[in-house]
């Protein structure tokens, strides 16, 4: 158990290593890059800061779900749901989370890891990443511009289409 503590303790270093690199690397360009051009510095900023406030408040959703999930959900009901156990149940959960899911789907990535974290599958964050595509609140404009049938058919075809994808996913993970 020690051992794995360490190596959970090593890795959690080398990722706030290689994090805070990054933001030193990226602060020093900036300056560098003041030196020649403060006003387009102060235009990437004033962006930047406006995409922040853009996101904010989803960020604070993701957060507010990954300690929930921290805190309700236990490895094991990980495993029975989306892990290896899970079943056709777990296939179905993923198209469904996918579905329903909103936002910027970097917004999802620290959700994702977590629960992978927790047990589960590769494959099915792929078939949750993929069926992100399908918009409900989008659905009766594209009803009314290409028909009822050509949206089930599409909507089914992107189901088992996401289902392919992510038993490549496991395969190829596996190898």
């Amino acid at each position: 158990m020690k051992v794995n503590q360490k190596g959970q303790k090593k890795e959690r270093n080398k990722n706030l290593y290689y994090s805070f690199s990054f933001f030193v690397i990226v602060f020093i360009l900036y300056l560098v890059l003041a030196i020649f051009d403060l006003e387009k510095i102060s235009m990437s900023l004033n962006a930047s800061f406006y995409i922040l406030i853009q996101i904010s408040p989803i960020l604070v959703v993701v957060i507010l779900l990954m300690g929930v999930v921290n805190y309700l959900i236990k490895p094991k009901s990980v495993s029975k749901y989306l892990g290896i156990e899970s079943g056709a149940k777990g296939w179905f959960l993923a198209i469904f989370m996918g579905i329903l899911s909103h936002g910027p789907i970097y917004i999802w990535y620290p959700l994702l890891k977590d629960l992978r974290d927790h047990g589960m599958r590769a494959g099915l964050i792929a078939v949750f990443l993929y069926n992100r595509a399908i918009k409900i609140p989008l659905l009766p404009v594209m009803i009314f511009y290409f028909g009822l049938g050509f949206v089930i058919i599409l909507f089914i075809y992107m189901m088992i289409a996401s289902i392919v994808e992510g038993k490549i996913i496991e395969i190829i993970e596996h190898k």
